[in-house]
């Protein structure tokens, strides 16, 4: 079975057992889960946390699945697995029309439900994460979190290390303060800019304008990494 601690799944169902029963079930196979009973709710996380897959119910009071699994994917290819407790072939064709990636019927068996996210985290590959981060001259090892450039080391403190972590894993794409604030476990998010220009006089060549450590106005700051090959 694959066991990946940083790997976050949102169940969105409106089912407080179902939620509880996802979250005990899916923690114990080694996911990070978090859960909300609505797409609003679900909405306003996603703002400031990132997710690997969702697990969206169709029939739930206001949006429902396939309307919101239609609205991401407007701007989000993030893995979904709708589940209804409707079978018929007519739901199933309608929630892949949608652009989910997969659909189960309820009830279901949670480990039918592991094997279906294993299955979808194999075809993105999500089970061989990149270990290896390059943006310009320099090359940062997730695994052992050394910062090097053309083979020389640069010493990091925590908070760096942390800030570009988390950076790092998420190359590309915005990271709210609030995020980058739970990780270095600081008391403020004045303290991640803090954080942030001490980064950034070790990495830009020139500070005040960054090519690598980029702000994101009104909400945090993203690294940009450079395109696999």
């Amino acid at each position: 079975m694959l066991i990946r601690h940083d790997v976050h799944l949102l169940v969105i169902d409106d089912d407080d057992r179902i939620r509880q029963l996802l979250a005990s079930y899916l923690g114990k196979c080694g996911f990070r889960v978090s859960t909300v009973a609505n797409t609003a709710a679900a909405r306003q996380l996603m703002l400031t946390l990132e997710f690997d897959l969702l697990i969206v119910d169709v029939m739930m009071p206001g949006e429902t699945g396939f309307e919101f699994t239609r609205s991401l994917r407007e701007e989000n290819d993030m893995p979904v697995i709708l589940l209804t407790a409707r079978g018929e072939a007519e739901d199933r064709i309608e929630g892949l029309k949608a652009g989910a990636d997969d659909y189960l019927s309820k009830p279901f068996e949670p480990e039918e439900l592991v094997l279906r996210i294993e299955a979808i985290f194999r075809r993105v590959g999500l089970t061989a994460p990149a270990t290896q981060i390059s943006f310009g001259p320099w090359q940062y090892d997730l695994e052992r979190l050394e910062l090097t450039r053309s083979g020389d080391r640069v010493a990091l403190t925590t908070g760096e290390e942390a800030l570009l972590t988390l950076l790092a894993k998420r190359a590309g794409a915005p990271v709210s303060r609030h995020a980058l604030s739970e990780k270095i476990t600081a008391k403020s998010e004045r303290a991640v800019d803090v954080q942030m220009t001490r980064l950034r006089r070790k990495i830009e060549d020139n500070p005040a304008e960054p090519a690598y450590l980029l702000t994101v106005r009104g909400l945090g700051y993203r690294l940009l990494a450079d395109t696999p090959s």
